[in-house]
C-alpha cells in the first residue's frame, strides 16, 4: 500500500464526495452530511483519508464514538485500489481509535449485497447480529448489522 492515512479535513471534502458518489451512486452522502460529521471531529467522530504520494484521495473512513460504543459510519476505497489492503488499513485505523476511546463494542451496517466488505468485517471479528430491511434508500437494499465486542477489540483478529 503506497497511500498514507491521515485525519480528514474540510479541504478533503470535494475529493471525498467525488469518491463517495463513485462508490455509492444510489445512496451517496451529501456535502452537508459529510460536513456535519466533520464538525463533530474530534468530539464524537474520527475520519481518516488514504492519500497517495500524488495527493489523490483513494479511500476514506469514519467512526462515531460516544458512551463506550462505536459505529463505523463509512468506509470506501476507489475501485482501482480495492483488493490491496487499503480497506483493511482504514478499518484498522477506526478500530484503533475505538480502542483509544474505550469503546466496549463497535457496530456497523453493510449492504446485504456487498460480500467483499462483509468478508473483510468478519475477518476483523465482526459478527452478524441483525438485519435492517430496506435500510439503503432509494435502492431498498437490506443492511446486515454487525458487531465487534471489546474482547475482540483487544485482540488481533485479522
Amino acid at each position: 500500500m503506497t497511500a498514507v492515512l491521515r485525519e480528514m479535513t474540510g479541504a478533503d471534502v470535494p475529493a471525498v464526495l467525488s469518491l463517495e458518489n463513485a462508490t455509492f451512486p444510489e445512496d451517496a452522502w451529501s456535502e452537508d452530511m459529510l460536513l456535519g460529521e466533520l464538525a463533530e471531529q474530534p468530539r464524537t467522530r474520527h475520519y481518516v483519508v488514504a492519500e497517495e504520494p500524488s495527493g489523490a484521495i483513494v479511500g476514506y473512513a469514519g467512526l462515531s464514538a460516544a458512551g463506550g460504543q462505536g459505529d463505523v459510519q463509512t468506509i470506501a476505497v476507489r475501485a482501482d485500489r480495492q483488493g490491496r489492503g487499503l480497506g483493511a488499513a482504514l478499518l484498522t485505523a477506526l478500530l484503533e481509535e475505538a480502542g483509544r476511546r474505550d469503546c466496549a463494542e463497535v457496530f456497523l451496517e453493510v449492504r446485504a449485497d456487498n460480500d467483499r466488505a462483509r468478508v473483510l468485517y468478519e475477518r476483523f471479528g465482526f459478527e452478524r447480529i441483525g438485519l435492517r430491511r430496506r435500510y439503503y434508500q432509494p435502492s431498498g437494499m437490506d443492511a446486515i448489522v454487525m458487531r465487534r465486542t471489546a474482547a475482540v477489540l483487544r485482540g488481533n483478529a485479522r
